[in-house]
C-alpha cells in the first residue's frame, strides 16, 4: 500500500522592509529571564538547583531567585525536597487548551476509538511541540493486553515514526526550523543528518512508515500523517502493533496498516485536506 499526498502550491512569504526578527525593537528583561529559565528546564528530567540554574544561565542566584519563586507559585515549575526545580505540565496543558489542538483532538477521538475497535490495537495521535513529539490523544486496545502511549508523553523527533512523518510532510524550510529546535528526550537514538534526510525522503515517497520500534522490542509502529489544508502534516496517527501468537484471531498486519491509512485520510479530510489517496500496489 502506498499513500499519495497531493500538496497544494505554497504562496511565498512576504518580507517586511526595514524589520528584522533578530533585532527586536522592544525588550522585557524580566520576562526574558523567566523564559530563559523555562528553556533551560525543558532540557532536563532531573531538574536543577538554583546554583546549577545560575551556571546554566550565566546569571547570579540573586538575579533568578525571585523569578523561580514566581514561576513555582504560578505552577510552571516545581521544587522537590532537594530544592531541585523541574517543569510541571502546565505549559503542555495550556497548549492542549489552545483551540486548534482542542478541535483536532475532539474530531480525532471518535475515529481513534473506531480504529482501536477495528484493529484490536492501541492507537495515539501526536503533534510536533517545542522540538519534540507530544501525544495529545490515545485510545487503548479493547483486548486484555495493550501497549500505548500516555497523553502528555513526549517522544523523540528523530527516532520515532510519529516524528518521521511529521518531519517528512513539511516543506524544507519548516523542516529545518523544526530540526533546529530539536530537543532530545531521554534515551533518544542519534541519527546523522544525511541518514535522516534519506529516511524522511522514503517516508514521504511511501506516505507512511511501518518499522519495528526503536524503543520497545516486539512492537511495530504503523504511522501515517494527518494533513491539514495547507498540505503540511499537522499530526501523526500511530498504532504500536502487537502480534497475537495464541489462537485468538485478530486483523493481520496488512489489514491494520490499511485501516490506519484510511483513518488518517478521513481525519485529514475533516481538517480540510482533499489530496489524500491510498493506493494498493
Amino acid at each position: 500500500m502506498k499513500t499519495v499526498v497531493k500538496t497544494p502550491a505554497r504562496p511565498r512569504a512576504k518580507s517586511v522592509e526595514g524589520e528584522s526578527a533578530r533585532s527586536p525593537r522592544y525588550t522585557a528583561p524580566a520576562l526574558e529571564k523567566g523564559l530563559d529559565i523555562l528553556d533551560v528546564l525543558v532540557d532536563t528530567a532531573d531538574g536543577y538547583t538554583l546554583n546549577e540554574l545560575s551556571v546554566k544561565l550565566g546569571r547570579t542566584v540573586s538575579e533568578i531567585f525571585r523569578m523561580v519563586v514566581t514561576l513555582e507559585r504560578r505552577g510552571y515549575v516545581q521544587g522537590d525536597h532537594n530544592d531541585r526545580y523541574t517543569l510541571t505540565l502546565k505549559l503542555f496543558e495550556m497548549a492542549h487548551r489552545q483551540q486548534p489542538i482542542r478541535s483536532l483532538t475532539a474530531v480525532a477521538l471518535p475515529l481513534l476509538r473506531d480504529l482501536a475497535n477495528l484493529t484490536r490495537q492501541s492507537c495515539h495521535l501526536s503533534i510536533y511541540h517545542s522540538g519534540r513529539v507530544a501525544v495529545i490523544a490515545q485510545v487503548d486496545s479493547p483486548e486484555r493486553w495493550s501497549f500505548g502511549m500516555k497523553v502528555g508523553a513526549v517522544m523523540g523527533l528523530t527516532d520515532t515514526s510519529s516524528g518521521h512523518v511529521l518531519l517528512a510532510f513539511r516543506d524544507p524550510a519548516e523542516r529545518a526550523r523544526m530540526l533546529a529546535a530539536h530537543t532530545r528526550v531521554e534515551g533518544e537514538i542519534e541519527i546523522g543528518h544525511e541518514q535522516l534526510s534519506a529516511l524522511l525522503d522514503d517516508v514521504r515517497a511511501n506516505g507512511h512508515e511501518f518499522v519495528p520500534s526503536r524503543q520497545m522490542r516486539g512492537v511495530t509502529n504503523v504511522a501515517f500523517p494527518v494533513i491539514g489544508n495547507t498540505g503540511d502534516a499537522i499530526a501523526a496517527v500511530n498504532v504500536p502493533y502487537l502480534e497475537r501468537i495464541d489462537q485468538k484471531i485478530n486483523p493481520e498486519f496488512g489489514d491494520v496498516c490499511r485501516m490506519v491509512g484510511e483513518m488518517a485520510a478521513r481525519l485529514s479530510a475533516l481538517m480540510g485536506f482533499s489530496g489524500y489517496n491510498l493506493e494498493t500496489e
